[in-house]
């Protein structure tokens, strides 16, 4: 036994395809969504998340909005045309609907990549609240231009409000396009050490929108304006690789067999590059007589570390190994002398 619908008040039957056609996309969607969740769990990459993540709310209101358009064939025509305010609201729900998954798609993308990129992982609150109000002031035009209001004055009066913000933040806004340069450029990163051309030098720890945090040896931190980091010239002490030569100037008196003196420091050379925490093993030493000093015969060692923090440990196992075997072979590092002839 049917039901005729022809015979049942519009007022009733309204309503009750709407409830019906709710349910029944609400229990598609739930089906639909939790095969493609188990999907995108199973692959590598926490995008295709995101997007199903975002999708939720939005699709909603997408079935709840269809809903209504559905519904309007149900209602009678009368002196008031119920449909042109029903195919409004349609329009100004999608337009909600929209706005609210690219914010929920974004965010989720600057969460994603905020473990990765360094200036996001100090500052993505910032960035997300920025992506908020960019979508959402978006959004809100789009409606008030589909609901008939024009937005020609707003779009005027927000950019002569921009320009007077642009010119009164300019020093900011030139501190911070140099630290998205900084991010996409990539000359510096957090955890590498670097030298300033004005001297400072240490460890990066953090990468802003405004600044760069630079902390020296000594614990002191240098704060480092974008704008003077992008312009000045830097040493970083990490690239190509994460290794570092070494030179460690020593002397020997002028009476030692050169031979002997390249010989033994050549090998206490390659036994602390084996031996010693900081050195590279496979790297082979060299070095390089380059002068005649004032008491001694001077040349260069040159070692490998495996990095910058592990210079002074190879420096200081390799000098304590060199003074220990110079005076086991009988070579003599000299002090400094001066003879003085007095004229009679």
């Amino acid at each position: 036994m049917g039901i005729d619908l022809a015979h049942v008040s519009p007022w009733v039957a309204a309503p009750a395809v709407f409830l019906v056609w709710v349910l029944v996309f609400f229990t598609v969607k739930k089906a639909t969504f939790a095969i493609a969740r188990k999907f995108a769990s199973s692959t590598q990459t926490k995008i295709d998340d995101i997007l199903f993540a975002a999708l939720d709310i939005p699709l909603q209101l997408m079935i709840c909005a269809t809903g209504v358009l559905v519904v309007q064939n149900f209602i009678p025509r009368g002196d008031v045309d119920i449909s042109r305010y029903l195919l409004g609201g349609f329009k100004a729900v999608s337009i909600v609907a929209a706005a609210l998954f690219f914010d929920r798609f974004m965010r989720g993308l600057v969460m994603l990549y905020a473990g990765r990129i360094d200036i996001l992982r100090t500052s993505s609150g910032v960035v997300q609240g920025f992506v908020r109000v960019v979508i959402m002031g978006l959004g809100l035009l789009i409606l008030l231009d589909s609901l008939g209001v024009s937005i020609t004055p707003i779009i005027a009066s927000l950019g002569i409000g921009s320009l007077a913000v642009a010119l009164a933040l300019q020093p900011t806004l030139e501190n911070f396009f140099s630290g998205i340069q900084l991010v996409a450029d990539k000359p510096i990163q957090v955890g590498q050490f670097i030298r300033l051309e004005s001297g400072e030098e240490g460890t990066v720890t953090r990468i802003g929108w405004r600044s760069t945090w630079i902390c020296q040896p000594n614990n002191n931190t240098v704060v480092m304006p974008n704008k003077l980091l992008v312009n000045t010239r830097v040493l970083n002490y990490f690239y190509p690789d994460l290794e570092t030569g070494v030179a460690v100037p020593v002397g020997v008196h002028y009476g030692a067999d050169l031979d002997k003196v390249e010989r033994v420091t050549l090998e206490v050379a390659r036994q602390a590059q084996k031996e010693s925490a900081g050195g590279v093993p496979l790297f082979e030493p060299s070095m390089r007589y380059n002068a005649l000093g004032d008491s001694s015969i001077n040349f260069n060692v040159s070692l490998r570390a495996r990095d910058w923090a592990a210079v002074h440990e190879l420096r200081h196992d390799f000098i304590k190994a060199l003074v220990k075997r110079y005076a086991a072979e009988g070579i003599v590092i000299p002090y400094p002398t001066r003879t003085f002839i007095q004229e009679k």
